[in-house]
């Protein structure tokens, strides 16, 4: 089968298509034939090793030291399942599939993939094509993950920082779906976009500073990562309430579950969450899609067709 290998770390040139042997599932596994998956910013930073120099060592020891210990890189997929092990019930060759599977498994920049039946794979939402579908569970997933750090969103003032981004798109949504009043915070170019995925109010953070509007939120969701090292509590000064949270996708590991892919698939189907895909790609131009990437300016998701 045709698959990205990534040779060892470094630029999107690292990445090489080649021809592997195809995965044969083991006794509770899967095996999908994948038509679409997304290139992420945690895809990039994997390929590239480049995090901050408190996790350089803990990231190399747990996925490899000159090299990913898995050369097939990808988290999110979407596919048909062409075999099964002797043991799984929950699937039949010929389900429309998709869902994600993260460290340290990834796997699915390849025409096949092998997964746990007990994984995070369901049914595809039937309004969504394969593409669509690949937009869907990593911003979704890590989108829900973080939110769940709150209490409570219902009625609550949630400022989505990075709103427009696979994450922040899906946040906006999510927030929306569970009672919050939404501020999203972009650039010019992505205003609309925002507004278009239920936010109540949108600013253009080119021209003006939400830190110093005067404006108190309940909740500061940080959808881009900058708040660990670059961003604080005491840094947003007035823009909490006394009561506030920041919380970001920083914030460790994200915990996600089967029941939060299913909860994903029930709102698209409902109409409630829609894929947000700003380009889309052949397997063939993994590296332009990673140079894309690389950029940070993405809206929603980078899509590989494969």
């Amino acid at each position: 089968m045709k698959a990205i290998i990534c040779t060892k770390y470094g630029e999107p040139e690292v990445l090489q298509i080649q021809e592997v042997a195809k995965p044969i599932p083991k006794d509770n596994e899967v095996c999908i034939n994948i038509f679409a998956t997304a290139v992420s910013a945690s895809d990039c930073i994997v390929r590239s090793g480049k995090v901050s120099f408190w996790f350089w060592l803990p990231m190399r020891l747990a996925i490899g030291l000159t090299k990913p210990r898995q050369p097939i890189l990808g988290i999110t997929f979407s596919g048909v399942i062409e075999t099964i092990g002797k043991n799984v019930t929950k699937f039949k060759k010929g389900d429309q599939v998709f869902g994600w599977d993260l460290f340290p498994a990834f796997g699915a920049y390849a025409e096949f993939k092998c997964i746990s039946d007990n994984g995070i794979i369901t049914q595809k939402p039937n309004n969504l094509n394969y593409e669509e579908a690949a937009a869907i569970p990593f911003g979704g997933l890590l989108a829900l993950s973080v939110l769940r750090k709150t209490k409570s969103i219902s009625g609550q003032k949630i400022l989505i920082y990075g709103a427009s981004g696979a994450v922040g798109t899906s946040a906006v949504q999510l927030a929306k779906f569970f009672g919050a009043e939404v501020t999203g915070v972009c650039s010019t170019t992505n205003l609309e976009l925002v507004k278009s995925l239920g936010a109540d109010k949108v600013i253009d953070y080119t021209i003006e500073d939400f830190t110093k509007n005067g404006t108190q939120y309940d909740i500061i969701f940080d959808s881009v990562g900058k708040s660990k090292f670059k961003l604080s509590k005491q840094q947003y000064g007035k823009s909490l309430t006394s009561n506030g949270k920041l919380i970001s996708v920083d914030g460790g590991t994200p915990k996600v579950s089967i029941e939060d892919l299913i909860l994903l698939k029930e709102q698209v189907e409902a109409g409630k969450i829609k894929p947000v895909i700003d380009k889309t790609y052949k397997l063939e131009q993994i590296v332009d899609a990673h140079k894309y990437v690389d950029k940070g300016h993405k809206k929603g998701n980078v899509i590989i067709k494969i």
